[in-house]
């Protein structure tokens, strides 16, 4: 059986995306939270992601620790975001969290969706 704190992932947080995590935990003042990837049924093209801070370890959880920003991906959504990076970008065209995700086939035009 495998420790659930011992289990890691195949997604990477890029050192902007550490950043802005880090600066949004102190303005929240709290050092419990994680940042959580996950992968919901739904969207146009299948399955939709959910990117929150969340203070919880579930069972089957595997963690992996960025500089002191923990991401955290439940078991059943490890194996659609192997090797994914999550990234912040800060520009005119656009501000906020983007996901890459080698594993999705295909993706709709609002880019939150993937099969």
């Amino acid at each position: 059986m495998t420790d659930t704190m011992t289990s890691t992932h195949g997604v990477s947080l890029t050192d902007a995306a550490a950043a802005k995590v880090r600066s949004l935990l102190e303005q929240e003042g709290r050092d419990d939270l994680r940042l959580r990837l996950a992968v919901q049924p739904g969207g146009c093209s299948g399955l939709i992601y959910q990117l929150y801070f969340d203070e919880r370890m579930l069972d089957g959880d595997s963690r992996r620790d960025f500089d002191g920003v923990e991401v955290v991906v439940d078991k059943m959504s490890v194996p659609y975001l192997e090797g994914a990076s999550i990234d912040f970008e800060d520009t005119i065209q656009k501000q906020g969290f983007t996901i890459d995700n080698p594993n999705a086939g295909g993706s709709c035009a609002c880019g939150d969706s993937f099969h």
